[in-house]
């Protein structure tokens, strides 16, 4: 933990999520002596584990308050989700590859880290019928800002989503502060996946 504050995570509550979920759990068996690296790596399905900065980054803007529902884009080996977890028991999680959706639902319902309620689709379209939401977070890098995904969130609801070209993306916030109001932020640049769905990457 002292190198995530090092680089500016402060959130005491993010911090403590991450120290309390055991990464190597969501490695691949190849990598599993990596997993404590503060390093991106391939879990399968041309995916990736997101490296320990980045979910604390993202977690920390997205700031998850106890009772927020949170819905997550891109559940991928579940990481992110039990840090999610953590912070609140409202979590959503969509995952568009089928392969990885099935394998991470078990390993989540295995570890105990079942709590979430994990759907197989389209992510760039939200869960409408599980809407509003207070946070959103996307784990991929979009082209832009998925329409569906702002009209789910809640006023004063969060979406904290990477945005770019397929070379690097800039970490947005976008706050809605009415039913047309919507202010954006931009953060530091990162290297994600891309977001793959009706509004991100085609397929």
């Amino acid at each position: 933990m002292r190198e995530l504050r090092l680089k500016g995570i402060h959130n005491e509550p993010v911090l403590a999520a991450l120290g309390a979920v055991p990464r190597h759990l969501f490695f691949e068996p190849a990598f599993e002596t990596h997993a404590y690296q503060d390093k991106a790596f391939p879990i399968g399905e041309g995916q990736t584990i997101s490296q320990p900065y980045t979910v604390a980054f993202q977690t920390q803007l997205l700031g998850v308050q106890p009772t927020d529902h949170v819905l997550e884009i891109g559940t991928g080996s579940g990481y992110q989700c039990a840090v999610l977890l953590r912070l609140t028991p409202h979590v959503d999680s969509v995952e568009f590859n089928e392969v990885l959706f099935a394998r991470t639902r078990q390993r989540l319902a295995a570890m105990g880290a079942g709590g979430a309620s994990l759907y197989c689709g389209d992510g760039t379209l939200g869960l409408p019928a599980r809407a509003p939401f207070d946070g959103i977070l996307v784990t991929a890098g979009a082209p832009g800002l998925p329409p569906a995904l702002l009209r789910q969130l809640r006023v004063g609801g969060r979406l904290v989503i990477p945005v770019g070209d397929s070379q690097s993306q800039r970490m947005v916030r976008v706050t809605r502060e009415g039913p047309e109001a919507f202010v954006r932020e931009e953060f530091e640049e990162f290297r994600f996946v891309p977001l793959l769905g009706a509004g991100g990457w085609p397929t």
